[in-house]
């Protein structure tokens, strides 16, 4: 039997191999697990190469793991019993890879490549002209996942074409802003009509990309993958999609996000487009900048706000500007600063932080508007924060006030939903009203006479949630309108869901677009 390098997961992970990677004659025995014969969710043991359900199916792959793991009373082991321990599997769909003793994914691969040639090996296999009976199973997998993803709308049937995203280890902060943003059609569209960059050449070209370390830092692009994602997502040809290229690159270029401990999806949107944005201004992996300026020649450069440089998609979506307004006290000296930015962070007033459902009856219901006031309006600053006045020489006391000098097309307001106490960041669950459609934002802007009737209207796209009492803990879903109609994003689960519930939800990050044409619908 041939051992293969270590590979890491929070450990090292011995793995060794049946036969020849390389060679013919490694190959899952079936599609199908090996104990209960299900086709779903198969893993494949990289020890022993036998088939088994996963853990969400019957659970067999795991128990073959715990079975290995036994200790052997009847007879003393030997020194190669002792280091086979079944610990590594491949799953037969994605190829992603698990080790069930650090109970993580594995990223690497060993430093002669095996795992990559395995999943090289099983995409021929797929592939091969002797495989029929393999590509019928597929095609019932597929009519039976399509069957699956028909549901009823007014009496007709309707297909459900929306596709989750696999949790990959507390990723879920990372799927809600995906799907959030995929849904965000402008936006979207741009990146799926980027040209595709073939990371890969030769006789492995068009296949699945998949990241090892001996491929090197040089191929990362977080543009293609992000771009890759989305494509992936809304084609209605898989239930759900693994976004393992993507999270490589996640770790190697944002390193806050590195492991698998559950993370702030505010401050990730925050890191994702701020580092879109910087990718695009210099191109990336060899598309020219002149290239990515062409495709977003139907942005008008009017409605661009730059950060940190030249203009891109990011800051023609998101982007708008802050008049930071501060008086003086003392000798009544204003300063104003105009900041850009790419979402606003609002607080939740105090006096509504015991309110924790819409229809708890003790206090006034906080809505969207409150927060919008509570940014906006006039503040005396605390001794902490003394502003240096230029004519009084000194700190001095004084007040701040807030302007929006321009609205951006899609408006990303974020819930400070969580704060640091003495010891602990809380949670502050209180129930936020928001509206549907019909959010007004001219009485928050600088100069409101020069806007036109509909350019302050704005209709909600996506509601990103958190559920749970902490911020490194609980589970991340998000609620987003496509086509009309409003579907719940819960990892690899996408359900379709109504208004009702959406407007009942407990709203962490609001995506609302701009209005293009007049409506009748309320406003806020």
């Amino acid at each position: 039997m041939r051992r293969a390098d270590p590979i890491k997961g929070t450990e090292e992970c011995s793995l060794s191999w049946a036969a020849e990677a390389e060679g013919d004659a490694w190959a899952p025995p079936s599609i199908q697990g090996a104990v209960c014969r299900s086709n779903k969710s198969p893993w494949v043991c990289l020890t022993c190469s036998s088939v088994h359900c996963g853990r969400y199916v019957n659970g067999h792959a795991k128990k073959h793991y715990e079975d290995a793991q036994v200790p052997m009373t009847n007879h003393k082991k030997t020194e190669k019993q002792e280091k086979v321990q079944h610990t590594v599997c491949m799953d037969c769909s994605s190829y992603s890879t698990y080790c069930y003793r650090c109970d993580d994914f594995v990223v690497n691969d060993t430093k002669l490549g095996l795992v990559q040639k395995v999943r090289e090996h099983l995409q021929n296999l797929e592939n091969s002209a002797f495989t029929s009976d393999r590509h019928r199973k597929r095609k019932l997998l597929e009519n039976s996942s399509l069957n699956s993803k028909l549901l009823k709308v007014n009496g007709s049937t309707t297909a459900l074409c929306a596709t989750g995203l696999r949790n990959l280890g507390n990723t879920c902060f990372m799927n809600a802003i995906l799907q959030s943003l995929s849904n965000i059609q402008q936006f979207c569209c741009y990146f799926k009509e980027l040209p595709a960059v073939e990371l890969r050449n030769g006789k492995t070209a068009g296949r699945r990309t998949y990241h090892t370390r001996s491929q090197g830092d040089n191929n990362v692009s977080l543009v293609e993958e992000f771009r890759k994602t989305l494509c992936a997502l809304w084609q209605g040809s898989q239930t759900a999609f693994s976004p393992e290229s993507l999270f490589y690159v996640v770790w190697k270029i944002m390193p806050n996000f590195r492991g698998y401990q559950q993370q702030d999806a505010h401050e990730f949107m925050r890191y994702l487009l701020d580092h879109l944005h910087l990718e695009l201004q210099g191109g990336f992996n060899g598309v020219s900048r002149s290239v990515i300026l062409q495709e977003n020649a139907t942005l008008s450069a009017s409605n661009k706000c730059c950060i940190n440089g030249a203009s891109t998609v990011v800051t023609a979506i998101f982007g708008g500007i802050l008049q930071n307004e501060v008086n003086c006290l003392i000798c009544g000296t204003e300063s104003r600063k105009f900041d850009p930015f790419l979402d606003l962070s609002l607080d939740i007033p105090s006096q509504f932080r015991n309110k924790r459902t819409k229809n708890q009856e003790n206090g006034p219901m906080c809505t969207l508007r409150d927060c919008l006031r509570s940014f906006t309006d006039l503040e005396e600053l605390d001794e902490t924060e003394l502003y240096m006045c230029h004519k009084c020489k000194k700190k001095q006391k004084s007040t701040k006030k807030f302007w929006i000098q321009k609205l951006p097309k899609v408006l990303c307001l974020h819930l400070k939903r969580f704060h640091w106490t003495a010891y602990l960041r809380n949670k502050v669950d209180t129930y936020v009203e928001f509206p549907l459609r019909g959010l007004d934002m001219k009485c928050y802007l600088l100069e409101p006479e020069n806007s036109g009737p509909e350019s302050c209207l704005y209709d909600l796209a996506a509601v990103v949630v958190h559920h749970g009492s902490g911020v490194g803990s609980g589970h991340y879903t998000a609620y987003a309108a496509h086509e009309g109609r409003w579907f719940h994003f819960n990892d690899s689960t996408v359900t379709l869901t109504d208004e009702e519930t959406v407007v009942k939800a407990k709203a962490y990050i609001l995506f609302y677009v701009e209005r293009q044409a007049k409506s009748g619908s309320d406003k806020l």
